[in-house]
């Protein structure tokens, strides 16, 4: 239940969200669409307004809990409220809380020497090293948009690595700068040390790198695709291929190797004319599948020569959005945390390299699924010494702990903070009525899963990021056909995705946080030089890009024939150098390939008369935006 003040806020919230909306062209004037839409509650009386966080909490990244290798400590990291609590495992209670800066928004959190613990601040461009004991913390910036962290025993050394693709590497002289920094490829996520070798993740691709103690890069590692049998009739049957995409947790193996929990998206052609939907509410009609690829060293190779999963095996036969993984002290089996779907599955790894569950679209009879909807929004999981399962609640900030043996709740250990209950955060994550998938599936962190999916009729079409302020981006959709924020929803919200709002406010509240989502904080470009000159020919009038690629969105909002075959909405180039692939096909892999064959020539800017380092010079600018 609200209280007078908080009810006092949210009704001058939802004046002021009317007021914008009505402004900026989010909605149409005339609201009779939504008027017109069937009620989605039993009671006939108005249902309550939206509840709206005082600050919009971000996207769910997840693994953001740490359980020290003494199983004396949890460190659980914040990222709404911008903090890290310790809690002392014995007494199963708050030791400490560290408030952070605001907008740091921690991330990933892992041991360092004995009694210390360091965490990534995602957009706080640092690392933070605790001292467990004392809560004593000192901060080392490391690059714009830290991710993945590791520490190497053996050296001291500790990895960070960044969505921008930086690989910074500190020593253990918490004063002294790093002592190295490399330039990978982007969006990267994990990084694991694996002997003398890094193994390091990317985010959306799920490609695993493999690097040599130089830095250099010896391999490249992906999850095997997946073929899906699906009963089309009486006696009929088809073939759906999955690809492996958006890793979001990759943790280290006992005894070497790593476990990767990732999305599977469809890769056969979507037949929007079946009920126009995007949404199942059983497997085999999914888009987007959730596994868990087990990757082990080769007997009698070095340790980071990792064999990959067999073909058709790891697949979970439930769940949304399978944000984190932990591994059991005894390294037998693993816990999923699914945040779409509220639940936790717990499987032993044998089962994830020999079973596939969407062969059946359930769990195998040695998996268990337990349901966390009752203890609200879960983020990340791990084992205490005991291989009770710790899970880390978003909202309420709190530690909830299950037994070992039936998996009911032990104890669950208030956090404390602000609230930050917030329904349209909430309608973004969520797979209610037990859909497969929610918003965050193909817009992982607010972004893009970086994945082209296939429409018959229309084509393919690579999934745009929503991050950044997209709707001052409006006409909608590829063809900006969707002219507002409300046919939009209408068209993807109720139809595609089949979902349902509770009313006009619950729409207007979910525009106002969707535009809330912040882009990648920009890393600083390799070769300040050529992104000076890139932004001169940028700006040139004879080349044109400026034309339609202006003003603070760096967008036109227009639909223009760019020579890609028919009018195609102008893109915002903010943050465009995260959003691989490229046109409204994906048929450009890198900024360079857009200058090529399928960029659309001389009408989508008179470049062909530039020599490769111009093109060069463009791209470096065009990764500063």
């Amino acid at each position: 239940m609200m209280d007078a003040h908080s009810g006092a806020r949210l009704t001058a919230l939802i004046t002021m969200i009317t007021a914008v909306a009505a402004c900026s062209g989010y909605f149409p004037d005339d609201p009779t669409p939504w008027e017109e839409q069937p009620a989605t509650w039993d009671d006939p009386s108005p249902p309550p307004p939206p509840r709206v966080s005082a600050v919009p909490p971000p996207p769910i990244s997840g693994g953001t809990l740490l359980v020290t290798s003494d199983k004396a400590f949890a460190v659980a990291a914040d990222p709404d409220r911008d903090r890290i609590s310790i809690i002392d495992l014995a007494t199963f209670d708050v030791d400490t809380t560290i408030a952070l800066e605001e907008g740091d928004e921690p991330g990933r959190v892992i041991e360092g020497p004995a009694g210390t613990a360091h965490v990534a601040l995602r957009r706080g461009g640092a690392v933070v090293t605790i001292d467990l004991a004392t809560g004593e913390t000192h901060r080392r910036p490391a690059c714009p948009a830290p991710r993945g962290i590791a520490h190497d025993a053996s050296t001291g050394l500790l990895h960070v690595t960044c969505a921008g693709g930086e690989l910074v590497t500190f020593s253990s002289d918490l004063a002294a700068p790093p002592v190295r920094e490399l330039r990978l490829d982007r969006d990267l996520r994990d990084v694991i040390v694996q002997g003398d070798s890094l193994l390091v993740s990317r985010f959306r691709s799920a490609e695993l790198l493999v690097l040599a103690k130089d830095g250099t890069v010896t391999g490249r590692l992906k999850p095997p695709g997946y073929t899906q049998t699906v009963y089309l009739g009486p006696k009929m049957y088809g073939e759906r291929e999955f690809e492996p995409a958006v890793a979001w947790r990759t943790v280290p193996l006992p005894g070497g190797g790593v476990a990767m929990v990732h999305q599977r998206g469809l890769v056969t052609p979507i037949d929007l004319e079946r009920g126009n939907r995007y949404w199942a509410k059983f497997c085999d009609w999914s888009l987007v599948l959730s596994a868990v690829a087990v990757m082990r060293p080769l007997p009698g190779e070095a340790q980071a020569t990792l064999a990959l999963p067999a073909p058709s095996v790891g697949g979970i036969g439930t769940g949304v959005l399978p944000v984190d993984i932990a591994v059991s002290p005894d390294g037998l089996s693993a816990a999923v945390v699914h945040a779409g779907s509220r639940t936790l599955v717990e499987t032993p790894l044998e089962t994830l390299e020999h079973y596939d569950g969407f062969d059946t679209c359930e769990l195998a009879a040695e998996q268990r699924a337990i349901a966390l909807e009752d203890h609200g929004e879960p983020i990340a999981v791990g084992y205490d010494g005991e291989r009770n399962l710790l899970v880390q609640v978003r909202e309420p900030a709190s530690l909830l702990r299950l037994s070992a043996l039936t998996g009911e709740a032990l104890d669950k250990l208030s956090l404390l903070g602000e609230s930050r209950l917030d329904d349209a955060h909430f309608m973004f994550h969520g797979a209610e009525w037990g859909r497969t998938i929610a918003c965050a599936s193909c817009h992982p962190e607010g972004r893009d899963d970086g994945r082209v999916w296939n429409f018959e009729v229309i084509g393919p079409r690579r999934t745009p990021s929503v991050a950044g302020g997209v709707l001052s981006t409006m006409p909608l959709f590829w063809d900006g056909s969707l002219a507002n924020f409300d046919a939009f929803m209408q068209e993807v919200f109720l139809l595609r995705m089949s979902d349902q709002l509770e009313s006009r406010e619950y729409l207007e509240a979910f525009a106002v946080w969707l535009d809330a989502i912040k882009p990648l904080p920009r890393s600083k470009p390799a070769d300040e030089d050529a992104a000076r000159r890139g932004e001169a020919l940028f700006n040139d009038p004879a080349l044109g890009c400026a034309t339609c690629h202006s003003g603070e969105r760096l967008t036109s909002n227009e639909t223009v024939d760019v020579g890609t075959g028919k009018p195609f909405q102008v893109p915002s180039l903010n943050g465009v150098a995260a959003r691989a692939p490229y046109m409204h096909d994906g048929c450009a892999e890198t900024l360079h390939d857009r200058f090529g064959p399928c960029g659309g020539g001389d009408q989508h800017g008179a470049t062909s008369a530039l020599t490769p380092a111009q093109i060069d010079d463009l791209v470096a600018y065009l990764e500063t935006l």
